[in-house]
């Protein structure tokens, strides 16, 4: 794979730091964004990964901003883009949430429509964008493609990041069809595993509390359905375009 070039944005988070290794792993070259190129809570753990000083190279790009991430995408054959806010609690859901989850999208998604060397954009989206639409979800009812989350209720029950990756896959869908340019989305619920970055992750942090016995989480454990990094092998690998499968 010497002298194929990708890009993962957000790139110190659970997902994306995983993503940054397996890429490396297979001698990509990875062209990864972060908001802080100074955080060394945000870099370090990048830069010490196998194969990082021939070929990582690190971008600062700001979800809300138009053009942040051209840089980034330029020269590139396949992007990942993982970059979205999640935790509990936001005192400005708009702000906070729902802004750079969709600005954000489309605007990685309107830097690599620039590049024509870009085969695919693969979207990490959220079951958040699948399950939460008012339907039943008795043993009977089969969740499928068509099934996706639906905002006026979302917004109603003041579920803020739900609402925030529901209207972002929304658009990234739209962009792609307006624009032509090819992305698959991947709708995970928690996701859990070894980690490589220093923080806790919320998804993690969720194992943690469980282990300490708070009781809201313990209720929330008997909904949530919870992913291992593990299966992000399998997500890179039938993600990336036909010609880059070789990856085995």
């Amino acid at each position: 794979m010497s002298g194929k070039v990708v890009c993962v944005t957000g790139a110190s988070g659970y997902i994306a730091s995983w993503l940054v290794k397996l890429l490396l792993d297979r001698a990509y070259t990875v062209k990864a964004t972060v908001r802080d190129l100074g955080g060394p809570k945000k870099t370090e753990h990048l830069r010490a990964l196998d194969g990082a000083s021939e070929r990582l190279q690190l971008f600062k790009a700001n979800l809300l901003e138009e053009g942040s991430f051209d840089a980034a995408v330029d020269g590139c054959e396949c992007v990942f883009h993982t970059a979205s806010p999640f935790y509990y609690a936001p005192v400005d859901p708009q702000a906070e949430f729902i802004d750079p989850a969709v600005k954000g999208t489309l605007n990685v998604l309107g830097s690599c429509v620039k590049i024509s060397s870009i085969k695919r954009v693969v979207v990490t989206s959220s079951v958040a964008a699948v399950l939460f639409n008012g339907r039943p979800r008795t043993p009977d009812v089969i969740v499928d493609e068509t099934w996706f989350s639906d905002a006026e209720f979302c917004e109603r029950g003041k579920m803020w990041y739900l609402l925030s990756k529901t209207l972002a896959e929304e658009s990234a869908w739209k962009f792609s069809k307006d624009n032509g340019i090819e992305i698959v989305t991947i709708n995970p619920s928690m996701v859990i595993g070894p980690l490589l970055q220093p923080t806790l992750n919320t998804s993690c942090a969720v194992i943690l509390n469980l282990i300490n016995g708070y009781s809201f989480w313990s209720k929330m454990s008997k909904t949530n359905i919870f992913e291992c990094s593990d299966h992000w092998h399998t997500s890179l690998h039938s993600s990336l375009p036909q010609q880059m499968e070789d990856i085995a």
